[in-house]
């Protein structure tokens, strides 16, 4: 198994890997958050509007797991009553991504949880710092989902936040899905991966079985971030923040003319009619630039295993440990 790889990531949370579950919305339930967990990983339920009764049905479920674990949820689309609710479960953390987080921060320290920040540019890295983010999550624009507009890529980005924001430790999000980004993101200066899509593919992960396929035939060259399927099926997601997907018929059909879908509610009523009838996906397919490299259908516990002992490996070939 190998010598766990100590962070001020694994040190502040009590864990064995840098390696961190992304709180995507709805897929990331109790079942996949506990597993990434017992794997040694930070399990992150994806709380997104802070739903009451689908946090009541999956947090029990990762909160009776040995490990530490957290909950995730979308700043723009939420209120105080959603963070005071799963602060009242006794997370480890909550993290919190898109929009503003200052309204909910003390409360979330006052409550005895580290608050985790998800950031898309240096200003919102410097607003997280200010806040007192106890982690900051540099999110790159080859993630999967939604992202900023105009992001920049992990690579560069990453050990721009880090001299930003030293000491608070950083997580690197975005186009990892393998230990060989976790290395990567290790030898940036990050003190660990957050990781979406790769879980997304695994036997606990609350997905339809077409988005699993989905994910493990398709290939990075075919991802687009685009507001074309938020439009389409009526989502209030705000536009700064479009969503990296794989293909789809409607990305091709309305490509570039998102105001006139907005304005045309005969095509988003087309759009529930073809879901309905199971002529394109129930959701749109989340995937990041490295959706390539997921080939298989693992249980999250073992692929956090085996992503810490490759990210292991490469930091040894490389000299660095």
């Amino acid at each position: 198994m190998g010598m766990a790889l100590s962070t001020a990531f694994t040190e502040m949370l009590g864990v064995r890997h840098p390696i961190a579950l992304a709180p995507m919305g709805g897929s990331a339930g109790g079942a996949l958050a506990a597993a990434v967990s017992r794997g040694g990983g930070f399990g992150i339920l994806g709380g997104a509007y802070g739903d009451p009764e689908w946090l009541a049905r999956e947090v029990p479920i990762v909160a009776g797991t040995e490990g530490p674990w957290g909950v995730g949820f979308l700043t723009w689309g939420i209120d105080l009553a959603a963070v005071e609710l799963a602060l009242s479960y006794r997370p480890s953390a909550v993290m919190l991504s898109f929009g503003d987080p200052s309204p909910y921060a003390e409360h979330v320290r006052q409550a005895g949880a580290l608050l985790i920040l998800q950031v898309t540019d240096l200003e919102e890295a410097k607003q997280a710092v200010d806040l007192g983010a106890d982690v900051i999550v540099a999110q790159g624009a080859e993630s999967g989902g939604h992202g900023a507009a105009r992001g920049r890529s992990t690579l560069p980005f990453v050990p721009a936040v880090v001299d930003l924001v030293a000491p608070v430790p950083v997580l690197a999000a975005g186009g990892i899905a393998d230990g060989r980004g976790v290395a990567a993101a290790l030898v940036l200066g990050a003190a660990g991966a957050l990781i979406g899509t790769r879980f997304q593919a695994t036997t606990e992960a609350l997905v339809d079985p077409s988005i699993t396929k989905a994910i493990l035939e398709g290939r990075g060259q075919d991802t687009e971030r685009s507001t074309v399927l938020d439009i389409a099926r009526g989502s209030r997601w705000p536009s700064k923040y479009p969503a990296r997907t794989l293909g789809h018929p409607y990305l091709d059909r309305w490509r570039g003319r998102e105001a006139e879908l907005a304005a045309d509610p005969q095509a988003r009523q087309a759009y529930q009619d073809d879901v309905a009838r199971g002529a394109v996906p129930p959701l749109p397919v989340w995937a990041g630039e490295a959706v390539d490299l997921i080939t298989d259908l693992p249980s999250a516990e073992d692929l956090v295993t085996a992503m810490a002992t490759q990210a292991q490996d490469a930091l040894t070939r490389a000299g660095r440990r």
